[in-house]
C-alpha cells in the first residue's frame, strides 16, 4: 500500500449539518477535544447548504428550528428561509470555533470496524487524494435528506435539454421564457414551482399523489420583536415553548387518534377551495388518503400557482422521456426545455449505508436489507460497535422540529462518551435483544397511527412495509429515554488493567 498517512483521533464525525455540528459542539463543551469533523462540502449547513432552489424554506417555525443552546434573535420571519438557516448554522459554528476541527472537501468512501484494533478505519477522498482516519468512535451525522433520488424513467438519459434536481440546483440557469416539466409534488416542489412559474413560459407539473397542504402562517417579525428577542430575557424561550407545545398536540392525532386531525383536513380543504374553482383541477389536487399519512405540507401559493394559465397539473404518470419531450401514460407528448426533478431523497436506502461496514463484515445496507432499518434509540445499531448514528432509524417526525430530536440524541451521545472516558470502555455494542425489544415497542406504538391506517404509500415506509423512519408519539418521550446512556442494554469491553495502568 502507498505511504498513506493515517490520522488517529478518538472521535470522527461525518457531516457538518445540524446533527454533525451539534455533535462537534457538545464534544468540545464536554472536554472531548480529540475529534475531527469530515464533510464533502465547503461550509456548514448540510441539507440547508445544498438545497438552494428558489423558495427553499423550512416548514417548522424558526423559533423551534434552531439549537436550544444557541437561540437566534435575528430571525427575520416566523419561518426560516434557506439563506437565513444556512447563515445561522455557520454563525453557530463560528461562535464555537468548530471550523478549526473540520476537514472540508472530504468525501467518506468507506468506514469499517476493525476488530483487532477496536477502531473504525475511515477512508476519505479529499481533493482527489486518499486519506485515512482511525477513530475509536464514529458519529454518523450524514442525515436522511442528503442523497438525491433520481427517478427511474425510461429515456431520461436521452433528454437533450437541461435536467436539474431540486437538491442540486443550478442558480446560474435562467428559467425565463422556458418550457419546464417538474416531476414531483412534495415539499421541495411546492416551494419551487410557484417561483419558477412566475418567469417560465409554461410549467407542466407531474403529480403521482396529491399532498395535503395547510396554509403557511408565515409573517415578518417586527423590529420591536427582534429587539425583545435580543434584550428581554426569556422571551424567545417562552415563544419556543409555546410553538413546541402546539406542535406536540398534532402528534396526538398522528399516532393515537387520526380522527383528531379532522380540523387539519378542513383547513386543507378550505385552502384548496379558496384558490381553485375548476372542478376537475380541484379533484386532482384533493388527496384520497387520510391527512397526516404523508407529510403535511405548508403553502399559500401552491394552489394559486396551479390555477395559473401557464401551469398544467398532469396526473397520468410518465411513460418515457425523449430527446426533447416528456410523454405521459395516455400518449400525450409535451415539448420541454428543462426538467426539474423534485422526487426527494434516498431515505431508507441511502448509499451511505453501503459504505459503513460492521463487525461481521456486512454493511448497514446488507444488515438492513433483511430486517429493515433498525437501531436502538435511533443511535446505536447491533453489530456496529462504537458507532452512533444521528437521525438514525425511527427518529423522523411528521409534526415538529428535527433539531429537538437531534439534541435528545446529543444528550445520549455525551453521556455515552462520558462513560467511555470514566470506565475505560473500548468496545460498546447494543445487545440484539435490547434492540429487538425496542423495535417491537416502536411498531406496537405505530399500530393505530395514521401512517399505518391512512391509506397511502410514503417514503416513511421501507421495502418490507414497515415504518422505520418515524418516531411514534410525543417527542418529549424520546427526550426522556435518551437522557442517560443505559449501559445495561449494551455488551461492553474495558481496557485491560495492564493497558490502562
Amino acid at each position: 500500500m502507498s505511504s498513506m498517512t493515517t490520522n488517529d483521533v478518538q472521535v470522527a464525525v461525518i457531516g457538518a449539518g445540524f446533527s454533525g455540528l451539534g455533535a462537534a459542539i457538545k464534544l468540545k463543551q464536554n472536554g472531548f477535544d480529540d475529534f475531527v469533523l469530515l464533510d464533502r462540502g465547503q461550509n456548514f449547513g448540510g441539507t440547508w447548504r445544498d438545497n438552494t432552489y428558489p423558495g427553499a424554506a423550512c416548514d417548522v417555525p424558526s423559533q423551534l428550528y434552531s439549537y436550544s443552546f444557541a437561540l437566534n434573535p435575528n430571525w427575520t420571519r416566523s419561518y426560516g428561509h434557506q439563506p437565513e438557516i444556512h447563515q445561522y448554522i455557520n454563525d453557530v459554528a463560528d461562535k464555537y470555533g468548530i471550523g478549526a476541527k473540520t476537514r472540508w472537501g472530504s468525501e467518506v468512501t468507506h468506514a469499517e470496524w476493525n476488530e483487532d484494533q477496536a477502531r473504525w478505519i475511515i477512508d476519505v477522498t479529499r481533493d482527489g487524494t486518499s486519506e485515512q482516519y482511525r477513530a475509536q468512535i464514529l458519529v454518523g451525522g450524514v442525515g436522511p435528506l442528503c442523497e438525491p433520488n433520481l427517478p427511474d424513467i425510461d429515456g431520461i438519459d436521452s433528454f437533450g435539454g437541461k435536467i436539474v434536481h431540486s437538491a442540486r440546483w443550478d442558480n446560474d440557469y435562467d428559467f425565463t421564457g422556458k418550457r419546464v416539466a417538474v416531476i414531483g409534488t412534495g415539499a421541495s416542489a411546492i416551494q419551487l414551482v410557484p417561483e419558477v412559474a412566475k418567469v417560465a413560459a409554461h410549467v407542466d407539473v407531474y403529480q403521482r399523489t396529491a399532498p395535503w397542504i395547510v396554509p403557511r402562517t408565515e409573517r415578518a417579525y417586527r423590529p420591536a420583536e427582534n429587539w425583545a428577542f435580543k434584550h428581554v430575557p426569556g422571551v424567545q424561550k417562552v415563544m419556543r415553548a409555546a410553538v413546541y407545545g402546539l406542535n406536540e398536540v398534532t402528534a396526538l392525532g398522528l399516532t393515537y387518534a387520526p380522527n383528531a386531525l379532522k380540523p387539519v383536513e378542513l383547513a386543507c380543504r378550505t385552502n384548496i377551495s379558496k384558490a381553485i374553482t375548476d372542478p376537475e383541477l380541484k379533484d386532482k389536487v384533493t388527496p384520497k388518503f387520510a391527512v397526516g399519512c404523508k407529510r403535511i405540507l405548508r403553502s399559500n401559493n401552491w394552489y394559486p400557482t396551479l390555477a395559473r394559465p401557464n401551469v398544467d397539473l398532469i396526473t397520468d404518470g410518465i411513460s418515457k422521456i425523449t430527446g426533447s419531450s416528456v410523454v405521459s401514460n395516455d400518449g400525450t407528448e409535451r415539448e420541454v426545455d428543462v426538467i426539474v426533478v423534485a422526487t426527494g431523497f434516498h431515505v431508507t436506502d441511502s448509499p451511505v449505508f453501503e459504505a459503513i461496514v460492521g463487525a461481521d463484515g456486512r454493511s448497514l445496507a446488507q444488515v438492513w436489507a433483511g430486517t429493515g432499518m433498525q437501531g436502538y434509540k435511533g443511535t446505536f445499531i447491533h453489530g456496529f460497535p462504537n458507532l452512533a448514528l444521528m437521525v438514525g432509524p425511527s427518529t423522523g417526525l411528521g409534526h415538529t422540529s428535527m433539531v429537538y430530536m437531534i439534541e435528545s440524541q446529543l444528550n445520549y451521545l455525551v453521556d455515552y462518551l462520558k462513560q467511555v472516558r470514566e470506565k475505560g470502555l473500548t468496545r460498546v455494542d447494543v445487545k440484539a435483544s435490547a434492540q429487538d425489544e425496542y423495535n417491537k415497542g416502536i411498531q406496537h406504538a405505530l399500530r393505530n397511527s395514521v401512517w399505518e391506517n391512512g391509506g397511502c404509500a410514503s417514503w416513511y415506509k421501507d421495502a418490507n412495509g414497515n415504518i422505520t423512519t418515524l418516531w411514534p408519539g410525543f417527542t418529549f418521550n424520546f427526550r426522556r429515554i435518551t437522557r442517560k446512556f443505559d449501559i445495561a442494554a449494551y455488551d461492553v469491553e474495558r481496557a485491560t488493567a495492564a493497558a490502562s495502568a
